[in-house]
């Protein structure tokens, strides 16, 4: 008992922490509306499922004692944290409240947000040291999975609440309506937390 509740206090601490994570959700959300934002939710939680699966397979193990693993995911992941803070940055494009939603951009929505966590070193650090750490090695692997679905659904009911608050109508309008300093922002945002994410450091 006392290890679920553990688990479930930091994860649930690590869910609300403000990060990479709430800031795409929040950019999808209040630019391209609820589904993208739900959407871009759905890939968080599903990437949060492949840190867990690798590590009760145990490679998470190895990523845990391997710098130069942990090297390339950090690399990969501030890269591509720049990449879309830069497009948010310059982005030129007004987006208007009645955009509808296509195929195609509700894909990307749920690739952004899959790739925005699968890739973030810190989020595979989080669920590395809570199964190395917290969840014993005799712990009942049907258990683990538990513990692994549990954390997916903490950061999809998280984001899921973000993407429909920050996609209401009268928030989204007032929103789109400073659209282009708000992009300045969350791009400058998503940059920053990109940089820091580089920076840190990788030890073994």
């Amino acid at each position: 008992m006392t290890e679920l509740i553990t688990v479930a206090i930091i994860t649930i601490l690590a869910v609300i922490s403000p990060g990479a994570d709430f800031a795409m959700i929040t950019r999808n959300s209040y630019l391209y509306g609820r589904q993208a934002g739900i959407l871009a939710a759905f890939g968080i939680a599903v990437g949060i499922l492949v840190h867990v699966t690798y590590t009760i397979l145990g490679i998470g193990i190895l990523i845990a004692h391997s710098p130069n693993i942990l090297l390339v995911i950090k690399v990969v992941g501030a890269i591509y944290l720049i990449y879309i803070g830069y497009k948010t940055l310059t982005s030129k494009t007004k987006v208007d409240i009645d955009i509808n939603s296509t195929k195609k951009a509700s894909i990307a929505s749920f690739r952004t947000g899959f790739l925005t966590n699968v890739l973030n070193p810190k989020t595979t650090l989080f669920v590395v040291s809570t199964f190395t750490q917290i969840v014993s090695p005799s712990t009942d692997i049907s258990l683990q999975m538990g513990y692994g679905f549990f954390i997916s659904l903490m950061h999809l009911f998280w984001f899921v609440g973000v993407a429909i608050f920050f996609s209401h109508q009268k928030l989204r309008t007032a929103m789109l309506e400073k659209q282009t300093m708000l992009n300045r922002i969350i791009g400058v945002i998503l940059i920053g937390l990109g940089i820091s994410l580089g920076a840190i450091p990788v030890v073994n």
